[in-house]
């Protein structure tokens, strides 16, 4: 980082890198143990699907409460009220797991990913304004710190399969230290100073609602939403497509969600660099078509290696999308928060709708095969990506830059 940076701007740096690196560790520490959460309550892959699908249908509603509570209240107190919340969702979420209870573990889903999802989309709000405070797109760095905080995550959770710890166990300990982490690392976010609010009801109603009628930002929604059902079905259905396609144990499908989450720290540590030399809109269309490739080999590769190989280049391609949509959308500060939310709530419809869709698929083609799906949303993705090309300060398209898309 530059010794220009502000003292402020370098003490908000690791601190949103560590409040996203905990809620990729919350988030790993449930999803590597999906396997043992399905054979402790026998379910089917459709029933997996539909609790999934509860836990998306409690982020999809938490995400423009989430950005109107950050605009008003700041980051940093929103980021608290999620950590709180995602902590209490996962103690019910342990409950329904002890009373072998699958309507009070779905309740538990359903608060702790409302808790998750107002607190993703204050960080992402932060992570801009740290951008523009210290002047670098440094939102890949971010989500480097999230895709490590599910690497340990994944780490954890296949050491906690591989010795036999018991779920609600694992999940204690996890919430405790990401309750105390959470809350300390929000600390070091930058002051907030409240956006003036637009007076009369209209007013605010229009202002809350802008952001849905700009082609720009619904274009950056859908690009968003196709790497989030990329690389949320990798969350959702890896470890299980790992374990049921190969025949393996709990802890080999948890390592291979450790090789996908892997490979996706890995390009995002590189995508500072990238997007500086080559551009959005480069960078996103060349890592859609690794995505594609790794999801053939991983859906198609008759044996384990060479599907763990096509994993790791489903982590490479999945990389960079969501970072890159949330800088397109915070692209100016005054009007980010809105922008935020939008783009967020629309990436996020990918969790709503794939989790089910999956699932129903995996039932009659297996886990493995029913990932091809995603090809579909992967090629839009490369279409509608040149959306997200920066904006200059007035809110026009920059120019790009020489060699740069």
């Amino acid at each position: 980082m530059s010794a220009t940076v502000s003292p402020a701007g370098r003490r908000a740096t690791g601190a949103v890198l560590g409040v996203f690196a905990l809620n990729g560790f919350l988030f790993a520490s449930w999803v590597s143990r999906l396997p043992a959460v399905r054979d402790a309550l026998e379910l089917s892959p459709g029933q997996m699907g539909a609790l999934l699908l509860v836990g998306s249908v409690g982020s999809l509603l938490a995400l423009p409460v989430g950005g109107a509570v950050a605009q008003r209240a700041g980051a940093a107190l929103t980021v608290r009220g999620g950590v709180v919340v995602a902590v209490a969702g996962f103690a019910v979420v342990a409950a329904g797991l002890l009373s072998s209870a699958v309507p009070l573990l779905a309740v538990g889903l359903l608060v702790a990913q409302m808790g998750i999802a107002a607190w993703d989309v204050a960080m992402n709000l932060e992570g801009g304004l740290v951008e523009h405070e210290i002047d670098r797109e440094i939102m890949p760095r971010f989500h480097a710190g999230f895709s490590l905080g599910t690497v340990a995550g994944a780490v954890l959770g296949a050491a906690a399969a591989l010795l036999g710890v018991p779920v609600i166990a694992h999940l204690a300990v996890v919430a405790a230290a990401v309750a105390v982490g959470g809350v300390a690392a929000s600390r070091g976010f930058l002051p907030f100073t409240p956006a003036p609010l637009e007076t009369g009801r209209r007013r605010r109603l229009a202002a809350a609602l802008g952001g849905w009628r700009e082609p720009r930002t619904i274009l950056v929604g859908v690009m968003v939403l196709a790497f989030a059902l990329t690389e949320g079905a990798a969350n959702d259905w890896l470890a299980l497509g790992v374990v049921d396609g190969f025949g393996t144990s709990d802890a080999v499908g948890a390592l291979g969600f450790g090789v996908f989450v892997t490979a996706m720290t890995v390009m995002r540590l590189a995508g500072e660099r990238l997007l500086a030399r080559f551009g959005r809109v480069a960078v996103l269309r060349g890592t859609t078509v690794l995505a594609l490739v790794g999801l053939l080999l991983f859906a198609l590769s008759p044996v384990l290696w060479l599907a763990l190989l096509g994993g790791a280049l489903w982590g490479l391609g999945a990389a960079l999308g969501f970072p890159a949509g949330m800088s397109a959308a915070g692209d100016d500060p005054l009007r980010a928060a809105t922008r935020v939310s939008v783009v967020a709530s629309i990436g996020y419809t990918a969790f709503l709708c794939g989790p089910p869709l999956l699932g129903l698929l995996a039932e009659h083609v297996g886990y493995r095969r029913a990932m091809l799906a995603i090809a579909v949303p992967l090629a839009v993705a490369f279409l509608v990506s040149r959306a997200a090309r920066p904006l200059a300060q007035d809110g026009a398209l920059d120019a790009p830059a020489p060699g740069r898309a």
